[in-house]
């Protein structure tokens, strides 16, 4: 059974479509809505209705857009802060209040969402922007539904300009969680692109492949549709839809330096959600018409028969030829020794 929902002025109607299916299912759901930008309590709220919303319609594991707790920064240059050799008093106060956006992990946000998920019994994934000290990273926090805290994935590769902004993560972030509904793990946008980061994801057996992002173009379903087929996996692609309007209004926040050409309610990311199923069908989505709960019911006799036809790193790998090897250990700028030669040589 697939929730497919119909844009409306009162919210997301959902339309039920049987698929026929006679194993076991799990109802899953993609979010599609917008940050409340700056705001990081007032989205938090936001973060509750939608979740309280897709609870209502059965939902067990509800994904959210990349970035959706904290903000993406879309269009913005930080006030032509990053031009090279370059930065600007304007630029550097963006950077602070997006700083400000941000959340401790773990922190009273993560507490807050954890106790969200043990509400309403979902399984929740949340895309966030993670703040470690002074740095930032993009980052997907897990929850299971007893609203315990599962743990984390950092973007290894921010895109382009992203890596004036965001830190990069390691391999000891790149989890599979075992969990009563399946196994489940995120790759952050165009992370989705490697093939061997998305090979690690395989041989830890993924089969609720998370996909936040930030690309709403429509070749983006071309490559979840590839990576459900290649991973003999579900595939959740959950994206923001936003509206000008959605961002601070100018000149405290501008798209490329300049609006001149944006109403506000011009559509600066048209979101594009979706998931796919292990043989590559559409269950729901992808929708480009407002922010919506995109839902579908999951299958997992699905999985086996991809896996049937195609099992990536099973009958259809050679490892006698091709192998992977993942560095898994977390990466540290500073490490202090519990003390020298000569203090030890003191204490005896």
């Amino acid at each position: 059974m697939a929730l497919v929902p119909t844009p409306s002025i009162d919210g997301p109607v959902f339309a039920e479509v049987d698929m026929g299916s006679d194993s076991a299912t799990v109802r899953a759901t993609v979010v599609q809505a917008s940050t409340i930008f700056y705001d990081t309590p007032a989205t938090l709220v936001k973060a509750e209705r939608l979740i309280a919303e897709a609870a209502a319609y059965g939902s067990q594991l509800v994904v959210f857009p990349e970035a959706f707790i904290g903000g993406y920064p879309r269009g913005s240059t930080f006030g032509f802060g990053a031009t090279i050799g370059s930065r600007s008093a304007k630029g550097k106060e963006e950077f602070r209040k997006y700083h400000a956006a941000a959340i401790d992990v773990p922190g009273p946000e993560v507490y807050r969402l954890a106790a969200m998920a043990g509400k309403y019994k979902v399984y929740l994934v949340m895309g966030v922007i993670e703040r470690e000290k002074y740095t930032l990273y993009c980052t997907v926090l897990f929850f299971d539904s007893q609203g315990q805290y599962l743990g984390k994935h950092r973007k290894l590769m921010p895109t382009a300009l992203e890596r004036v902004i965001w830190g990069f993560g390691d391999g000891s972030t790149i989890p599979v969680y075992e969990t009563p509904i399946g196994k489940i793990g995120a790759l952050i946008c165009w992370e989705n692109r490697m093939p061997l980061l998305r090979t690690a994801m395989y041989g830890k057996d993924i089969e609720i492949y998370c996909a936040p992002t930030a690309d709403s173009r429509d070749v983006w379903l071309a490559s979840m549709t590839h990576i459900a087929l290649e991973g003999g996996c579900f595939v959740l692609s959950a994206n923001q839809f936003c509206r000008r309007k959605d961002y601070p209004p100018p000149p405290e926040y501008l798209f490329g330096g300049s609006d001149d050409d944006l109403s506000p309610d011009t559509v600066v990311c048209s979101g594009g959600s979706v998931i796919i199923s292990p043989s590559g069908v559409v269950l729901a989505g992808p929708n480009y018409e407002g922010e919506a709960l995109i839902s579908a019911d999951l299958d997992f006799g699905e999985i086996v028969r991809a896996k049937f036809d195609f099992d990536v790193v099973g009958h259809y790998a050679r490892p006698d030829v091709l192998s992977l090897t993942v560095k898994d250990h977390p990466l540290t700028t500073v490490t202090f020794s519990s003390g020298t030669k000569a203090e030890s040589t003191q204490k005896l």
